[in-house]
């Protein structure tokens, strides 16, 4: 059977990269196995919807190189979930509740007062078509609760395997709001089902969700996908990631210059039983994912793993990769390629490229700390042209001339060629540099 999965987010703020996790592993889970990903905006909430942000969902997963096979929008899709509501009235499944929130609240406190569960008693089952027709008049409008099987459902997860929820600990689920808006629970197994989704990974949070929707899937009479239910991605301090982390935002995330790669590995990777490390492939990626070996902890997210996965990632890409890049900060073409090859080992971001070209075209303030070792480096200073093996051929005469040797030789000539007292193998930089500006820079001059 072909797989189809789905990601299903609010178009409420911008992705993070928890929610990076499922968007993943969802899409590699159907391109490991030939399948088709369906990207389906929950936006039922008007007010905090917006077209902005169901713009940005579709640029970030474009960032991690997920491209969607169906689209689907829920806001188109109300007349669906107002048809599967009448079934479920007509099958005595969904009954009307006129309780205020204040009253289900002083409820559940006398509840537990008295060493109950707080969960919801049925009391509006036992109202008279007198006693409605009453809350109608003052004007209460009801909510709509979802009749639960006091029963144990039970699935084999993808993750967990054997798990089940006994439904009669759980409240009768409210579906329906009183001003006639869907919570999240009905449109999503409508949809599930009317779309053929075939296989859902979510996160461990919606794992009593799906005690409660496999009976709504049962009672409306559709087959119930297979479930899998992935550890979640947590701060490196055990915090919950939610859309008001700007910083660890997909978008912040790309604007802080880091690789999609770095991010795909790391949200995929962690909590899992293989060792986190910068995959560049997205078919690699989809082959190291197993969901039955995602571990049961959190998975905790630490910035700085990030930071080591992305300066890997540089380290080892190919100038052809990042040659635009390059050629965007301002490097020119003639030079892009060798200097790619000096640079990249000191970069933890291509766009720090930009800060070693300053180096090498200048302006550089010159820091000179051994005058007598100085002049003799002027004075062997070698004609043109340079190559990789000036670097070596200068600095042994400069050795053989003054006997200066390791760190006292060459940190001198660091500080004066670049102005820092670290960087990339000068062998590389030098030929960059030129003999020009080396030579002013020997004398001390801004060049």
């Amino acid at each position: 059977m072909e797989p189809l999965v789905r990601f299903a987010p609010s178009p409420t703020g911008y992705l993070h990269i928890g929610n990076a996790r499922p968007a993943l592993l969802n899409a590699l889970f159907a391109r490991a196995r030939g399948g088709r990903f369906l990207l389906r905006l929950d936006d039922t909430d008007r007010e905090r919807s917006t077209e902005a942000y169901a713009a940005a969902v579709e640029e970030d997963l474009a960032w991690l190189g997920i491209v969607p096979d169906l689209r689907a929008r829920q806001s188109d899709r109300v007349a669906t979930y107002d048809a599967a509501a009448e079934r479920l009235r007509a099958l005595g499944r969904l009954y009307a509740c006129y309780e205020t929130p204040e009253e289900l609240d002083r409820r559940r406190k006398r509840q537990l007062g008295r060493g109950l569960p707080p969960i919801y008693d049925r009391a509006a089952l036992a109202l008279t078509a007198e006693e409605r027709a009453a809350y109608e008049a003052e004007g209460r409008r009801p909510h709509w609760r979802f009749k639960l099987d006091h029963r144990t459902v039970t699935w084999d997860d993808l993750v967990r395997g054997q798990a089940h929820i006994d439904c009669a600990s759980l409240s009768d689920p409210v579906l329906i709001r009183a001003d006639g808006t869907y919570l999240y629970t009905l449109p999503s197994v409508v949809d599930d089902a009317e779309m053929g989704v075939t296989h859902i990974i979510r996160g461990e949070d919606h794992v009593t969700n799906t005690g409660v929707q496999v009976q709504i899937f049962e009672a409306l009479g559709r087959p119930v996908p297979v479930f899998g239910h992935h550890n979640l991605l947590t701060t490196a301090d055990g915090e919950g990631l939610s859309k008001r982390l700007g910083h660890l935002s997909l978008r912040g995330l790309r604007e802080a210059g880091y690789e999609p790669a770095a991010v795909r590995s790391l949200a995929v990777l962690t909590g899992s039983a293989e060792s986190v490390r910068p995959v560049a492939s997205l078919d690699e990626l989809a082959g190291l994912v197993d969901l039955a070996h995602i571990s049961r902890a959190p998975a905790k997210f630490d910035p700085h793993d990030l930071d080591a996965l992305n300066g890997r990632l540089v380290h080892e890409m190919p100038f052809g990769e990042a040659r635009a890049r390059l050629l965007a900060l301002g490097i020119p073409e003639d030079y892009a390629e060798p200097f790619w090859g000096a640079v990249r080992a000191n970069l933890q971001k291509v766009r720090e490229a930009r800060d070693w070209w300053v180096v090498v075209a200048g302006p550089v303030i010159p820091a000179l700390t051994d005058a007598a070792l100085i002049a003799a480096a002027a004075e062997t200073l070698p004609p043109e042209p340079w190559g990789p093996e000036t670097w070596k051929a200068w600095t042994g005469a400069i050795r053989e001339r003054t006997g200066a040797k390791g760190k006292a030789l060459f940190m001198p000539l660091r500080l004066a060629l670049t102005g820092l007292d670290h960087g990339p193998d000068l062998a590389g930089l030098l030929p960059l540099i030129g003999r020009a500006r080396v030579a002013r820079r020997l004398a001390g001059e801004t060049a």
